[in-house]
């Protein structure tokens, strides 16, 4: 199974001020569809087998089997079924991790998968009514349910990973995605939204809306923690509030080749694994253990990583784990979620789809990963080789 292509909207800011803030959601993922039609016209669009969208809050315009209805916006054949799909911060992890085991399983040949959040319009948690038994039987702590709370556990239970090395990987994290912007590395990816505002008339989202560039550790080190008191979680060394869309096409390698698509990156295998709720950003470790043990690799075999940023403290425990260095050069090279912000349900393929071009100007690594941890106590982690790979040649 073959990734050929991922897209996405420019990352907006969640809120009444933000640029998608009078914008639909499911909107945004028509404007992903569409888009990765319009890139690829070597692709009949009667050819697509299924187009699975992710949303954690699947309610208005996020709801409504938001596979299906965006597929039918977007203007795809009545023929092309769709669904929707729900792995918290996972989803769009999710939708490609199940497509892509219907293609290598003979059930499709092509599918669209991506995902949408629309933080803005529908907060974490809108909605849901958590069965009051969790606290009750005490099958997990009340902080289990506040992700802020989760991420001051995981520094709790890892002492050495000090708010100052939080907040040194935050400001690396923004500085490594300006030189990526400025570079013409992110952004090929977007595809432009039309937003509408009340106030200001039409515009035109064509750059992410979060990134705080010539943040430093110093100007973190004055911000609030609003967790807890004297904490060490803030909205500096960690991902904000966001809307966007992402989405790609996955393909059996095969029929790629006859239609012409390019190969991105082909996927090797994939883990998901649970954990403790109450420090769930731990979650990446045992899933990525899980996916090397099952596809015969060692973590030294990686030459890229695409880690979701959804706290520093987070990416900090994985690579504590691993013996990797806070500054490795094989992680996040164009920065993370902290700078770029994190829409939930659509960061997975975010993450795909810049390891994907990474390893077109790579020809070097033969194997990355893209990983992230998961509300309610969980990871997931999807190791790719790259198609360009030289044989180690330097």
């Amino acid at each position: 199974m073959v990734f050929v292509d991922g897209v996405r909207t420019p990352f907006g800011k969640a809120g009444p001020k933000g640029m998608y803030a009078e914008t639909r959601a499911d909107d945004l993922v028509v404007k992903v569809i569409r888009e990765l039609l319009r890139r690829h016209p070597e692709l009949p669009a009667d050819r697509v087998d299924e187009v699975a969208i992710a949303a954690t809050t699947q309610i208005g315009d996020q709801g409504l089997t938001i596979g299906r209805t965006a597929s039918l916006l977007a203007g795809l054949p009545r023929s092309v079924p769709g669904y929707a799909i729900d792995r918290m911060c996972a989803g769009a992890m999710t939708a490609v991790t199940t497509t892509a085991s219907g293609i290598a399983f003979g059930a499709y040949d092509i599918a669209i998968a991506g995902g949408v959040e629309h933080m803005g319009r529908h907060p974490m948690g809108e909605g849901v009514d958590p069965n009051p038994r969790f606290l009750s039987d005490r099958l997990v702590d009340e902080s289990a349910l506040v992700m802020g709370q989760t991420a001051e556990n995981l520094h709790d239970r890892f002492p050495h990973l000090t708010k100052e090395r939080a907040d040194a990987f935050a400001a690396a994290s923004q500085a490594k995605y300006d030189a990526a912007v400025k570079a013409g590395k992110i952004g090929p990816e977007f595809v432009p939204v039309a937003t509408r505002s009340a106030e200001q008339g039409w515009g035109l989202a064509t750059t992410d809306e979060p990134p705080r560039p010539g943040t430093t550790v110093e100007g973190l080190a004055e911000l609030k923690t609003p967790f807890r008191p004297h904490g060490r979680v803030t909205a500096g060394n960690a991902a904000g509030l966001n809307d966007g869309a992402t989405g790609c096409i996955l393909a059996e390698e095969e029929t790629a080749k006859e239609l012409g698509l390019p190969i991105g990156m082909r996927m090797v295998g994939y883990a998901f694994a649970g954990v403790d709720p109450e420090v769930m950003g731990v979650g990446p470790v045992p899933a990525t253990e899980k996916a090397l043990s099952r596809a015969g690799l060692k973590i030294d075999d990686i030459g890229l990583f695409e880690i979701n940023e959804a706290f520093a403290v987070q990416v900090l425990a994985f690579l504590d784990h691993f013996g990797i260095a806070d500054d490795d050069p094989r992680v996040n090279q164009w920065g993370g979620a902290i700078a770029t912000g994190h829409p939930l349900a659509s960061s997975g393929v975010r993450l795909m789809t810049q390891l994907s071009r990474q390893f077109a100007e790579r020809p070097d690594v033969r194997y990355g990963i893209t990983t992230m941890c998961i509300g309610i106590g969980m990871g997931g982690t999807v190791i790719w080789e790259n198609p360009h790979w030289n044989g180690g040649e330097k």
